[in-house]
């Protein structure tokens, strides 16, 4: 997997995102708190720039952080795929 730049998608330096292949992206998050509704509406905002920019690519979200059962629902109903791994 490859790092991107950021900034291309008009997002801060300090946002992580891999291309995992060619139509897919992730967001990567490595926090120790759970991912609550706030997290994930600015995680929403993070997968709507990249979708604004490549818009038939997939967007997930890698974590090492539990997510809030609300949060998930959330980010599913928007097309975001979660997948936790350890790193």
């Amino acid at each position: 997997m490859q790092n991107l730049d950021a900034r291309d998608f008009e997002l801060p330096p300090s946002t992580v995102l891999q291309q995992v292949t060619p139509d897919h992206i992730a967001i990567v998050k490595i926090v120790k708190s759970r991912i609550i509704m706030k997290d994930g509406e600015k995680i929403l905002q993070i997968a709507d720039k990249i979708r604004k920019k490549l818009p038939y690519t997939t967007v997930s979200l890698r974590t090492t952080a539990p997510v809030c059962s609300k949060t998930e629902e959330f980010l599913k109903q928007n097309g975001i795929i979660i997948q936790k791994s350890l790193f």
